[in-house]
C-alpha cells in the first residue's frame, strides 16, 4: 500500500481521487451548476406539433394541483429522437424557459468512465442536485452514450451507469417536479427498459422540417439581417429540401459572411444562392483547374445526370457545374418541387437510373469507366438496399429482410441489386444514345462556360427541336 501511495505522491495525484466526481472536480464544491434559460416556445420557429404536446408538459409543471385533482401524475420523462439538427437542444432549453425551471445541461458521454463506479455516482449527483433546485429539467443530449443495450460484450462500468439511471428514474418522487428529457439520432441503440412507459413515458421524433417550417426558421435566422428585396425567404426554404434548421442557420450566416467579403451592406440572393452550394457542395477549389481531357470527361458526366433527369421529370435541376469543390469534380443541384415522403418504385427506379447516367455518358461518349462514379454507385448500393430489403421492391417478394435473415441471404440480395442496377444502367443508356444531340450540347456548354442554369439547360434542349 505504501507503495501505491509513493507512486501516486510522484504524479501528484491523491489516492483514489478518481472517485471523485467530474461536477465536484469541475465547480470546486458540491452544488453542481445550471441554469434558467429565457429561451421559449417563441424562439422555436416551427414544429408546432411538437410544441403543442410539450404545452402539456410545460403546464404540469406550472399548475400540477389541477391535474392531481384528476389522479394524473407528470410524465418522468420526454425522449426526443430524429436526425441532427433539428432542434431538440433548443426545445429543451425552452421547457425550462416556458417554466422557469433549473436546466440541468448535460451529454451521456459525460457520465462515461473506465472506472467503475464514477458514472453512477454522476448519475446520482446530478438527480440529488435536481431534486433540491426543482421545478428542474434535467437534460441529457446524445442519451445513447450511457443508454446503450446491454448485451456478453457490455462494459461493467457502462452497465452500472446505466443501471443507477434506471434507479434514480424510478425513484422519483412524484411531487417533485423534476422531468428528464434525452435526446438521441439513434434510437435503435437504446436499451429497452429505458424506453418503457414510467420512465420515457413520451417520445417524440423530431424530423428534419417542411417547406413551411424551412421558411418560418429561415425568416428567425435572418430577421436581424439587413435583406435585399431580390431576396425570396419561401424560395430559399424550396431550394433547401431535406436540410436541418442548423443547415439553414448556417446557411443564413455564411450568406452574411460573404456579404462582408464583398463590403456590401445588404445580403443577395446571390449570397444565399453561394451559401447553399457552400454547404451542400463544399468550399469550391479557386487554384484546382482540371486538365483538358478531365475537363471534358467530368463536363460529359455531369451533362448525363442533368440531361437524364430533366427527361424523366425528376427533381428538376438547379445548377449544373464543372467546378471542384470540395472532393467532388462536379455537382448538379437538384431542386424539388414538393415535400415527398413517399416513392413509388418506379420514382426510386428513376433516381436510381439519374445516379447511373454520368457513368453512362462516359461510357457512351470514351468507351470507358472511371472513378468519377464512386459516389454515384454508393448511392445506387444505398437504393437498391432499400429496396429488396425494407420495401418488398423486389422479386425475392413484399416482406423485410434484416438481422440474421440478411446475412443468410447476401447472395440473393447482391444479385438481385446487380439485376436491377444493371437493368436501370441499359435504359439509361439508351436513352443518351437516343438524346445524344442534346447531351454533346449540354456537354459543350458546360465545358466552355463551367456553370450551367435550369434555364440554360430548358434552352438548349428546345433549339434541338426547333
Amino acid at each position: 500500500m505504501s507503495m501505491i501511495k509513493e507512486i501516486f505522491k510522484k504524479i501528484n495525484m491523491p489516492v483514489f481521487a478518481f472517485n471523485q466526481s467530474k461536477m465536484e472536480k469541475d465547480t470546486g464544491k458540491d452544488d453542481g451548476t445550471f441554469s434558467k434559460p429565457k429561451t421559449t416556445f417563441k424562439d422555436v420557429a416551427g414544429l408546432d406539433e411538437v410544441k403543442e404536446e410539450l404545452f402539456e408538459l410545460v403546464d404540469f409543471i406550472k399548475n400540477p394541483e389541477k391535474y392531481k385533482k384528476m389522479g394524473a401524475t407528470i410524465p418522468k420523462g420526454v425522449l426526443f429522437n430524429g436526425p441532427p439538427g433539428t432542434g431538440k437542444t433548443l426545445l429543451a432549453a425552452s421547457v425550462a424557459g416556458e417554466t422557469n425551471s433549473a436546466f440541468f445541461n448535460t451529454t451521456g458521454s459525460e457520465f462515461v468512465e473506465k472506472y467503475v463506479g464514477v458514472g453512477a455516482k454522476r448519475v446520482r449527483t446530478l438527480f440529488e442536485k435536481a431534486r433540491k433546485e426543482s421545478p428542474s429539467i434535467i437534460f441529457i443530449d446524445e442519451i445513447d452514450a450511457i443508454g446503450a443495450k446491454r448485451h456478453l460484450e457490455s462494459n461493467n462500468e457502462k452497465d452500472q451507469t446505466l443501471n443507477q439511471l434506471l434507479v434514480e428514474m424510478d425513484g422519483f418522487n412524484k411531487d417533485s417536479n423534476v422531468i428528464i428529457i434525452g435526446a438521441t439520432n439513434r434510437l435503435d441503440l437504446l436499451d429497452e427498459a429505458l424506453l418503457r412507459p414510467g420512465r420515457f413515458d413520451r417520445h417524440i421524433y423530431i424530423g428534419n422540417p417542411n417547406c413551411y417550417t424551412r421558411h418560418e426558421i429561415l425568416k428567425v435566422h435572418t430577421k436581424n439581417k439587413p435583406l435585399e428585396e431580390s431576396v425570396n425567404l419561401e424560395e430559399l426554404a424550396k431550394k433547401t429540401h431535406g436540410l436541418s434548421g442548423a443547415h439553414l442557420s448556417n446557411i443564413a450566416n455564411e450568406a452574411a459572411i460573404m456579404a462582408v467579403r464583398e463590403n456590401k451592406s445588404t445580403i443577395n440572393k446571390q449570397h444565399f444562392d453561394d451559401a447553399i452550394e457552400r454547404i451542400l457542395a463544399g468550399l469550391e477549389s479557386k487554384n484546382s483547374k482540371l486538365v483538358e481531357r478531365e475537363k471534358k470527361i467530368v463536363s460529359y458526366h455531369e451533362a448525363g445526370h442533368a440531361l437524364i433527369s430533366n427527361l424523366l421529370g425528376i427533381n428538376p435541376i438547379q445548377k449544373i457545374s464543372i467546378v471542384p469543390r470540395g472532393q467532388a469534380l462536379g455537382y448538379v443541384l437538384q431542386l424539388p418541387d414538393e415535400d415527398r415522403f413517399i416513392h413509388t418504385k418506379e420514382e426510386l427506379l428513376n433516381k436510381i437510373k439519374i445516379l447511373l447516367a454520368g457513368k453512362a455518358s462516359e461510357e457512351l461518349i470514351f468507351n470507358h469507366t472511371s472513378t468519377g462514379a464512386k459516389d454515384d454507385l454508393k448511392k445506387v448500393s444505398s437504393i437498391t438496399d432499400q429496396m429488396i430489403c425494407e420495401y418488398g421492391m423486389s422479386s425475392l417478394g413484399s416482406s423485410t429482410i434484416e438481422g440474421n435473415y440478411k446475412n443468410l441471404m447476401v447472395n440473393k440480395i447482391q444479385n438481385e441489386s446487380n439485376s436491377i442496377i444493371k437493368e436501370c444502367y441499359q435504359e439509361t443508356l439508351n436513352l443518351l444514345k437516343k438524346h445524344s444531340e442534346e447531351l454533346h450540347l449540354v456537354s459543350n456548354h458546360l465545358f466552355e462556360n463551367e456553370t450551367l442554369t435550369h434555364d440554360e439547360l430548358k434552352d438548349i434542349i428546345k433549339r434541338v427541336y426547333t
